[in-house]
């Protein structure tokens, strides 16, 4: 059967928030086209829908790639999601509803913690971002379920780009304490301790890495000067 070009786009994104994909990775046409054993014109489609979502961009006679975001569009990210998951919490709801959000939210957490335990890094980074999105998914916010995902895979993006220093055990340990919240029926706890985990994550990046240091890297190398033989 064959794939279609948002199936294709949405593999890429979950290879971004898995942390397979990094900022700056080639995506070739004709590769993914062999990979998905579709046409070229098919993959053309996905990246250009990917490409409307802010994931790849094209280099000039170079080909797709996936983008490296500023230090500022990360920070935006951030902001945005605070925003949006705060209120999403907020407006939790109560009684019988909340406990079957709690329970499946309290599943996720248990599988990020059976991955953290584990050797898969791509199966962990997945968790660990999509707790968020099933957030949003599990309180039926459909429409905020899809920019949930965008979201997290543009701070997914950062925090490959800027070496978040947040360690994936301090993530599920402040995710759990969300849920616990959340379970008390205490939704401002769970609201504030939403705001100070994303804060906790964003300042875990450091704006001396990423692209502008590679940047650095690349032309330092570059105008190193000649070795030159001496004189004979």
């Amino acid at each position: 059967m064959s794939i279609s070009p948002a199936e294709i786009a949405q593999q890429v994104v979950e290879s971004i928030l898995a942390q397979k994909l990094a900022p700056g990775a080639r995506l070739g046409e004709q590769e993914l086209a062999d990979l998905y054993a579709v046409s070229r014109t098919l993959v053309r489609e996905a990246l250009m829908q990917l490409q409307a979502r802010g994931f790849v961009e094209v280099r000039s006679r170079k080909g797709w790639y996936v983008v490296e975001p500023s230090f500022d569009e990360a920070r935006d990210a951030f902001a945005a999601r605070r925003v949006i998951e705060a209120g999403l919490l907020r407006e939790a709801p109560q009684g019988r509803p909340l406990q079957a959000v709690v329970q499946r939210l309290r599943q996720h957490i248990a599988e990020e913690r059976g991955a953290i335990d584990g050797s898969d890094a791509a199966t962990r980074s997945y968790l660990l971002a999509d707790f968020h999105v099933c957030l949003a998914d599990c309180l039926g916010h459909r429409a905020l379920t899809a920019v949930m995902r965008d979201l997290t895979a543009r701070t997914t993006l950062a925090a490959t780009l800027y070496q978040s220093s947040h360690e994936a055990r301090q993530s599920c340990d402040e995710h759990q304490a969300i849920v616990d919240a959340l379970a008390a029926g205490d939704r401002a706890d769970a609201e504030r301790r939403m705001v100070a985990h994303l804060g906790s994550v964003q300042d875990g990046l450091s704006e001396s890495s990423g692209a502008a240091q590679d940047a650095l890297a690349r032309l330092r190398g570059a105008l190193a000067p000649v070795a030159r033989r001496a004189p004979a």
